[in-house]
């Protein structure tokens, strides 16, 4: 499955925010500085979802706020906890 988040780096703390458009966001603590966040981000994936990090893959925006993720998963599982964690 595809996942599109928009992400704000360099955050206080880790939060997932529905947008009005129903668009995700995600603000995370980790800062935007050679590949910190993109990696921070695999990281969060991979404990949020309860999958190996080798089930998730970032297909686009490596340097860009908008991403794409490559998820191993089913769709439903995986938005499923995603959902849960909206604030």
């Amino acid at each position: 499955m595809k996942l599109h988040l928009k992400i704000k780096p360099n955050s206080k703390t880790d939060e997932w925010i529905l947008e009005a458009d129903g668009s995700i966001k995600l603000k995370i603590r980790a800062q935007p500085i050679e590949g910190k966040a993109n990696k921070y981000l695999i990281d969060l994936l991979s404990k949020t979802l309860g999958l190996p990090k080798s089930s998730i893959v970032l297909a686009k925006g490596g340097t860009n706020a908008f991403k794409t993720f490559e998820i191993d998963a089913d769709e439903a599982v995986v938005m499923g906890k995603i959902e849960g964690l909206l604030g």
